[in-house]
């Protein structure tokens, strides 16, 4: 788990994605990755490293096209570091439906889905349990993802903040929360979420906080929010009273402090490699 970024709107993801991992880099992570929707459907770039490494990778694949995608930095927890289990991670690549999400969080009973899922013959590519969330939205998915991912929510115990795409519905994207923070910008025809403000407040000052069990749909136009048993609910859009300096200042009164008391957690990132 680390950091999460989604964008729906009509400019180009990927330079939103990228800006926005990089405002997140503080939390620390060892692994990155992105995803977009565009004409050639769903496409992935992933890698150890830093979000430096990913942007290398992404212009070695010829660059991600789309206005719909979905970014992360990530701290192993299941699985070890590798390109595999970072995140974005995708349904089944035989009976799947173009779907790739990122999560921050942890599925609890993730072996025991995997179980299942693996009988009814799903192959998986990680050992991370949120490739096993992918695979049940996947397997849920009846030409709805917002119900896909309901459904597949109301199977889990444990945190998540998630949003998902799929190639089936190019201009839709669905978020989720429970037990971990997760936030929704609210612009001009586009939606920018994110684990932490600081992805958020250079492109709109207009943003709700989901609360536990929420989910939303979005697209350019609107947005709608629920409960996982898709009752309807109100979130409330606020102005964001905190300025992109206070957020990156972290509590500290001034950047110096800020890196001298950082320079530890630099260290012992660097060791990681």
């Amino acid at each position: 788990m680390c950091g999460i970024v989604a964008y729906i709107g009509r400019r180009q993801a990927l330079p939103i994605l990228i800006e926005g991992l990089k405002r997140l880099e503080y939390r620390g992570y060892d692994s990155a990755g992105a995803g977009t929707l565009s004409g050639p459907g769903l496409q992935v770039v992933k890698c150890i490293g830093r979000v430096a490494a990913l942007e290398e990778a992404i212009e070695r694949k010829g660059g991600l096209e789309g206005s719909v995608g979905i970014a992360h930095t990530r701290w192993a927890t299941h699985g070890g570091v590798t390109d595999f289990n970072a995140h974005p991670h995708r349904d089944d690549a035989k009976q799947g439906h173009g779907i790739a999400i990122i999560h921050n969080g942890i599925i609890e009973n993730y072996a025991a889905l995997k179980t299942w899922l693996l009988e009814k013959g799903h192959v998986f590519e990680s050992e991370t349990d949120t490739e096993v969330l992918a695979h049940l939205i996947g397997e849920l998915y009846e030409g709805d993802l917002e119900k896909a991912v309901q459904s597949a929510l109301r199977e889990v115990t444990g945190a998540y903040a998630i949003a998902a795409m799929c190639a089936k519905e190019p201009d839709v994207l669905v978020v989720a929360r429970k037990g971990s923070p997760l936030m929704v910008g609210v612009g001009n025809g586009e939606y920018v979420v994110a684990s932490d403000a600081s992805a958020i407040v250079s492109h709109t000052t207009q943003a709700f906080t989901l609360a536990d069990y929420t989910v939303a749909r979005l697209t350019r136009e609107s947005f709608r929010t629920t409960t996982v048993d898709n009752l309807p609910i109100t979130a409330e859009v606020r102005e964001l009273e905190i300025d992109l300096q206070e957020i990156e200042l972290g509590g500290y009164d001034h950047f110096m402090l800020k890196e001298i008391h950082e320079q530890p957690r630099a260290l012992r990132t660097s060791l990681k490699g």
